[in-house]
């Protein structure tokens, strides 16, 4: 798990920060002040006509171990005025794992190990600081022009972006693809016109009935993975029945990772054990938004330190519900900020989406 190789390896294919532009930082929060009134002519230029984004972006460079990664919402108004509000991990402030406080009940785990099918009964874990309140909010102006959204900022330093705006064939959702940004390398959004507060719930997650596929880039060990199209494997997941914002999947083997070669000499795949199982834990974050994350981790590895719950280099990734005008779910985009126990340079960092829109 701790090769960029073994990343990809997690993708479920079922069988942010000096690193950036010279002198710049990651923005925080500053003052600006208040935007001048927009011409009329953009009183109808919504981002593919919607209003309410969730955003992931990153500054991920295979020479860097300075990397960042933004996780939020952007909000749009018909008078030529963003706002953002994001979650910020950054490898010069790295964060701890955080508990989430759920524990998924024995109807989608086990207390046994071996080889049973469900995985084992743990509390979930997130990236630091997603349980909380979002890092940093500012605010700027924006303008669309054919399908190209452009925003400028209003912080301390000059940081503009431009998206391609894509609307979905059913004209529920629009997708926006990172183009151009002053700081940012990589980066997916998707909006719609339902509020913020509106989201899913795991039932509905689970019964979601399109086809989940996912791109992702990612950094490790000084590396760069691109990773795309590749199938998210969502009806493998098991509902819980008491714990209903939990859905859990045991992946029974797996190619790439878990390995003799991958930090399980004693239990991986390639040994005697040949234990290649993967714990993973799919939680929602929050009742009144789009946060919900995905935990998952070798279960040879746990056995290598003589754990139940693995309290090493296991993968988080904090994600933000997709929801589409109709209020359905439509996937998620999300961020990894695996923030390694040991040093930067086996941090594992990525930017992703899961969407059936794409």
């Amino acid at each position: 798990m701790r090769t960029a190789a073994a990343i990809l390896s997690f993708i479920l294919a079922i069988t942010l920060p000096p690193a950036v532009p010279a002198g710049a930082v990651p923005a925080r929060a500053v003052p600006a002040p208040a935007a001048a009134p927009a011409s009329s002519a953009s009183l109808a230029a919504l981002p593919g006509g919607k209003s309410t984004y969730v955003v992931s972006q990153g500054h991920l460079k295979a020479s860097s171990q300075q990397n960042w990664l933004r996780l939020g919402s952007y909000r749009f108004a018909a008078n030529g005025t963003v706002s953002a509000s994001l979650y910020l991990w950054w490898q010069r402030n790295p964060k701890a794992r955080q508990r989430t406080g759920t524990r998924p009940d024995p109807s989608c785990t086990t207390k046994a190990g071996g080889s049973a099918s469900k995985p084992r009964a743990c509390e979930v874990l997130t990236a630091g600081g997603f349980t909380g309140a979002p890092d940093e909010s500012r605010t700027g102006t924006y303008t669309v022009a054919g399908d190209v959204l452009t925003i400028r900022w209003k912080i301390a330093q000059t940081w503009t972006e431009q998206w391609n705006v894509r609307r979905s064939p059913d004209g529920k959702l629009a997708r926006l693809d990172l183009k151009s940004s002053s700081l940012a390398t990589h980066g997916y959004g998707y909006g719609s016109n339902a509020s913020f507060g509106t989201r899913r719930a795991m039932t509905s997650v689970k019964a979601f009935p399109g086809s989940l596929r996912q791109d992702l880039t990612s950094w490790a060990s000084g590396k760069m993975v691109n990773s795309l199209n590749q199938p998210f494997g969502l009806s493998a997941f098991r509902a819980c029945a008491a714990t209903t914002s939990c859905l859990t999947y045991l992946q029974p083997s797996s190619r790439g990772a878990c390995q003799k070669s991958g930090g399980c000499p004693k239990y991986g795949g390639g040994t005697r054990a040949n234990v290649s199982s993967i714990q993973y834990y799919l939680t929602m974050i929050s009742k009144t938004d789009r946060r919900d994350t995905l935990w998952h981790w070798c279960t040879c590895l746990a056995m290598e330190r003589g754990q139940f719950c693995y309290t090493g280099n296991s993968h988080v990734k904090p994600l933000m519900q997709i929801i589409d005008d109709s209020g359905a779910f439509r996937g998620w985009v999300g961020a990894e900020a695996s923030f390694s126990t040991g040093s930067r340079a086996t941090d594992m960092l990525a930017v992703l989406r899961i969407s059936d829109f794409r």
